[in-house]
């Protein structure tokens, strides 16, 4: 079975987040399995949804591929081919998780079939886990599977789309909510009551202000196409019906954090402004008040450019330089609480990621077969 073939199977099983992803695990849990590889699932409390690792060759450390099978919604987007069939045109394969990231799911899974007929010295590890588009959500059982284990992983190439050059680094994020408490009223009497839509708004406004300081001030890393930490506002909910003065407002915001950026310090800072717009308010509405918590969020990655898993990896693809990306990976978590250095290495490119028509070159499945390839003749060799 190739990866063509594979990826076609793979586009096939509707794993958008809210989905299970279930039927897609089983399907290749029985595919190693069939080619010999020791397959591990840990499933979530429904049993809907479950992590993957699965090994062939020898106990050992070894080097891990990972991916994660969760896809990106399609609804309210523009097909104009099955997002959730492979089309192959143009020498690209269109599909919704070409890109993100099925594609390498797919190579990766060719290669594991691949190596089980050769005499591995050093094992090969597949992870695939589940809503990795939702915050790295479904990640932690695996790790805390690997953090259990008697030997981890020597490294991992997590196989995100990176036009296969070499990324060493991507930001961290941090999900928060602020929830913003008014008064309610009559719209008729408005300014007796406390609008909390308005108090978002003016929420909104300290966000973007921390956001301009840090433009104009605030910490630079030239590898990434914006170089500097972002806070984002990314969803306003608030209110019944317009004759209603809304008690509750509730913002959804992020930040995307540089390695060295202090990240608790930002959110005291928001918190202060916060605090700044409700403390004048509260002689006449004692209830008012935003309140700022965490959601979810995950590590950045900063692999140093000299570290052996980039010049490995670098040997395997033939390339000399490297990136950093804008998008967040599993790959902080294998490097923050497992100590397993890592890279992210991966065919297609995120630019085609999250939209209709997604797709992955031909030639982009190849570059990864072809790395794939290279990574276990050297298995064979011992490394």
């Amino acid at each position: 079975m190739n990866s063509r073939d594979i990826l076609q199977a793979l586009i096939a099983f509707d794993t958008i987040s809210s989905n299970p992803n279930r039927a897609l695990i089983t399907w290749v849990q029985e595919v190693l399995q069939a080619a010999g590889a020791r397959v591990a699932l840990i499933p979530d409390a429904s049993g809907g949804k479950a992590n993957l690792y699965a090994t062939i060759g020898p106990e050992g450390a070894g080097v891990m591929l990972s991916g994660h099978t969760d896809v990106v919604p399609v609804e309210g987007q523009a097909w104009t081919v099955p997002p959730f069939a492979l089309t192959e045109a143009q020498g690209r394969y269109y599909g919704r998780g070409t890109a993100d990231m099925k594609g390498f799911v797919g190579c990766a899974i060719a290669a594991m079939i691949a190596s089980a007929g050769r005499d591995l010295r050093v094992p090969l590890h597949l992870a695939l886990s589940y809503d990795e588009e939702i915050g790295c959500l479904g990640v932690g059982s695996l790790i805390d599977l690997l953090a259990q284990a008697p030997v981890r992983p020597l490294m991992c190439i997590v196989g995100e789309p990176t036009g296969m050059q070499v990324a060493t680094g991507h930001k961290g994020k941090v999900a928060l909510r602020a929830v913003c408490t008014g008064r309610e009223g009559h719209s008729a009497l408005a300014p007796l009551a406390l609008n909390a839509l308005h108090l978002a708004a003016d929420f909104v406004g300290v966000v973007r202000a921390v956001q301009a300081r840090l433009v104009a001030q605030g910490l630079r890393d030239g590898d990434y196409d914006v170089p500097y930490s972002t806070l984002h506002v990314g969803k306003l909910n608030g209110g019944v019906q317009v004759n209603i003065v809304p008690q509750t407002a509730v913002v959804d915001w992020e930040i995307r954090s540089l390695a060295d950026e202090d990240v608790e310090a930002l959110i005291d800072e928001v918190r202060a402004g916060a605090e700044a717009i409700v403390a004048p308010l509260r002689a006449d509405f004692p209830e008012a008040a935003i309140t700022v918590s965490r959601l979810w969020d995950y590590p950045g990655l900063g692999t140093a450019t000299e570290a052996g898993v980039v010049r490995f990896v670098q040997s395997l693809t033939g390339a000399n330089g490297t990136i950093k990306v804008a998008f967040g990976t599993e790959g902080g978590l294998f490097d923050a609480r497992l100590g397993v250095p890592t890279v992210i290495c991966g065919p297609g490119s995120m630019a085609q990621g999250h939209k209709p028509d997604e797709y992955v070159t031909v030639e982009q499945m190849a570059r990864c077969e072809a790395m794939l390839g290279a990574l276990v003749e050297r298995l064979v060799a011992g490394i």
